[in-house]
C-alpha cells in the first residue's frame, strides 16, 4: 500500500458562474469544481501558485490526492481536466472527481529493482538500463500500491525483462496491452570496443608476379 497520499489543498469558492470564476482569478485563485462520489458538486479554488506548481511538476491528471478543504471532510481525488488561457497557456480552471474506495483509475507507480549485487551479467561488468522508471497501471482506489518490485538477480548481459515477467500487485494490470519491456543488462561501451579492437583485419595473399601469372597485353590492332 502507498504510505502516503499527496495532500491538494483548496477552499471552498462562494458563488458560481464567470462573475465568482473571474474574481477567484483577481484574487491569484485558480477556481474549481469536485463532482461526482454521490455528492453535490462542491465550487472549489486554488491558489495559482500551488496548483501551477504541481502542474510543472507532472503527472498531474494521474496522481490521486488528498483534498483538504476547511469545513469538509477530506476526499481522495483525481484531476479530470485543467482548462488553460489559449495565449498564455496558464491554468484557468479545474475540475475533480471523487473516488471511492473501490474505483478504478490510472496511476503511474515506481518501479523498484532488486538483485543487482547478484545479477551475473552485472557482476561481468554489465550496466542497467532502466527503460521504465514507472509503470502506468489500473488500480483501485482503495489498494493503490506503492511501488512495483522487479528482481534483477538472474539477468546475464543481453538479457531483458519485460511487463509479462512481473509479478504486479493484486489487482493492478497495465494500461498497455502489448508486452513491453522494462529494463535490461547491456555490456558497457568499454568492452564492446575492446571487442571490436580484438578482430584481426583479414589476411591478403600476395602472389609474386611472374611471367606466366600476368595477362599478356592485347596486340595493337587485335
Amino acid at each position: 500500500m502507498a504510505e502516503e497520499i499527496p495532500d491538494l489543498h483548496a477552499q471552498e469558492r462562494t458563488g458560481t458562474g464567470k462573475g465568482a470564476a473571474r474574481q477567484a482569478r483577481r484574487d491569484g485563485m485558480v477556481p474549481g469544481i469536485v463532482f461526482g462520489g454521490d455528492a453535490d458538486p462542491l465550487p472549489i479554488q486554488i491558489p495559482f501558485n500551488e496548483l501551477l506548481k504541481k502542474l510543472k511538476a507532472g503527472r498531474f491528471k494521474s496522481t490521486l490526492f488528498n483534498m483538504k478543504v476547511d469545513g469538509q471532510d477530506d476526499v481522495r481525488v483525481i484531476c479530470r481536466d485543467v482548462q488553460r488561457d489559449i495565449v498564455k497557456d496558464l491554468p484557468t480552471h479545474v475540475d475533480f472527481m471523487r473516488l471511492r474506495r473501490t474505483s478504478k483509475i490510472n496511476l503511474f507507480i515506481p518501479v523498484e529493482f532488486v538483485g543487482e549485487e547478484t545479477s551475473p551479467g552485472i557482476q561481468k561488468g554489465g550496466v542497467l538500463t532502466v527503460i521504465r522508471p514507472e509503470i502506468e497501471l489500473i488500480v483501485t482506489a482503495g489498494d493503490i500500491p506503492e511501488k512495483v518490485t522487479v528482481d534483477i538477480s538472474a539477468l546475464e548481459i543481453g538479457d531483458n525483462i519485460s511487463i509479462s515477467q512481473v509479478t504486479l500487485p493484486e489487482g493492478a494490470k497495465p494500461t498497455i496491452d502489448r508486452d513491453f519491456a522494462i529494463c535490461n543488462v547491456s555490456a558497457p561501451s568499454g568492452l564492446l570496443a575492446a571487442g571490436d579492437e580484438d578482430e584481426e583485419p583479414a589476411e591478403t595473399e600476395v602472389i609474386e608476379q611472374t611471367d606466366e601469372t600476368v595477362e599478356a597485353e592485347p596486340e595493337e590492332g587485335n
